[in-house]
């Protein structure tokens, strides 16, 4: 998951997160405001079970289609796989109440946390061959997936037994290795890896700052630097080994930042304003977030190399925030409709940004697109419960 980042100075509790995190989570001049209601279609994945309360939430979609998420509670909650031949999955659960699926790769592996019955959380991998895998901890009693590559590299963040907390990739041939810290060794956090094995995060720096870090087999943990601030921090990175995030710079502002091993940091700049994040980059290099304009309120954006940053507009000229882009450009996020209630959208060049409208609620937001263009994330209902929602375009 993934969102817009306003400044660099959050620090990540990755213990106060596992034991907090909820499925509060559902909670240009001339562009388009897109097609009519009937261009798109909604799918109700629904609350999957009267067991686990009334509420769900999709996190992600692969290129099959194949759609994951969490049904269930603030107290209560099991990750699910969701197809549309087979229906709901439950994927079960270490035997705690608390439960949450992260992301799934191209294979249908699905990795998140789960909560063993004497509480903490540990990572887990889960295949339909193989079933729900505990994937450990790194000597204590706490551990967080994050992402999955399609080889079936997993990687997070575990606590080790003197509680401080290290990035760790896991695979079946090697099980959880730590990937150890930045020079502040403290605490380090991987969000992300590609199919090359370049995972990507942030960690405690010398004195009171956190990094963006790359680490590979080859180079180790590499620290990404900053544009000329205190901290800074990776969100995602590609097939080609790019890495976006966002970084402080010199001038107390946050920037969104590209990063490569040839051409090192780079500044994305902004829309007019003060400040940008970067949320997500796709196998071309496009990168996606928010971003403050001249005037108003901040608005989506897409940053290519050659044309720049483009505002991508917003719906009915409220704030908007990109969240992932595909390797064809479609970008999806959410959008304000008025001053209280916010809609999923979709863009695209040729059609321009799409309002994906709600299951009959008042609020919707979208968080993952797949090759094809299906979109998924979350929607509230005409009763006020919010449920895992795909949005399709129909043919």
């Amino acid at each position: 998951m993934r969102s817009g980042v306003t400044g660099c100075r959050r620090i990540v509790n990755i213990e106060r997160w596992c034991c907090s995190v909820a499925l509060a989570v559902l909670l240009c001049p001339g562009i388009a405001q897109g097609a009519s209601r009937s261009s798109w279609s909604a799918v109700d994945l629904g609350a999957l079970s009267p067991l686990r309360g009334t509420d769900s939430a999709a996190v992600d979609v692969n290129t099959r289609g194949q759609v994951i998420g969490s049904f269930g509670g603030i107290r209560s909650a099991s990750p699910f796989l969701w197809t549309r031949t087979g229906g709901v999955v439950e994927l079960g659960t270490l035997g705690g109440e608390y439960n949450l699926a992260r992301a799934i790769n191209a294979n249908g592996q699905v990795i998140g946390d789960s909560a063993p019955p004497d509480g903490g959380f540990h990572a887990f991998s889960w295949t339909r061959a193989g079933g729900l895998v505990d994937l450990g901890t790194l000597g204590g009693d706490l551990s967080s997936a994050s992402a999955v590559s399609d080889s079936g590299q997993v990687v997070g963040s575990a606590r080790l037994a003197d509680g401080k907390f290290h990035a760790f990739s896991w695979t079946t041939a090697d099980g959880m290795v730590d990937l150890g810290t930045l020079s502040g060794g403290g605490y380090c956090i991987a969000v992300d890896v590609n199919a090359g094995g370049r995972v990507v995060g942030w960690g405690d720096a010398t004195g009171d700052a956190r990094h963006a870090f790359s680490w590979t087999t080859a180079d180790g943990m590499v620290d990404l630097g900053t544009l000329g601030g205190t901290d800074s921090e990776a969100r995602d990175v590609n097939e080609g080994g790019r890495v976006v995030g966002t970084s402080a710079t010199a001038d107390g502002a946050a920037h969104a930042f590209s990063w490569t091993r040839k051409g090192g940091m780079v500044d994305l700049g902004t829309l007019g304003g003060k400040s940008s994040s970067a949320s997500a980059v796709n196998g071309r290099g496009q990168v996606v977030g928010v971003s403050d304009r001249v005037r108003g309120r901040r608005h989506a954006f897409l940053w290519t190399k050659a044309g720049g940053m483009v505002d991508l507009g917003a719906l009915r000229r409220q704030s908007s925030s990109a969240a992932a882009v595909n390797a064809r450009g479609q970008v999806v996020g959410e959008s304000g409709t008025s001053l209280t209630r916010r809609h999923a959208f979709s863009w695209t060049k040729a059609g321009g940004i799409v309002d994906l409208r709600t299951l009959g609620g008042t609020s919707s937001e979208a968080v993952a697109v797949s090759a094809s263009g299906l979109v998924v994330g979350t929607s509230t209902t005409a009763s006020g419960a919010s449920h895992a929602t795909l949005w399709r375009k129909r043919r």
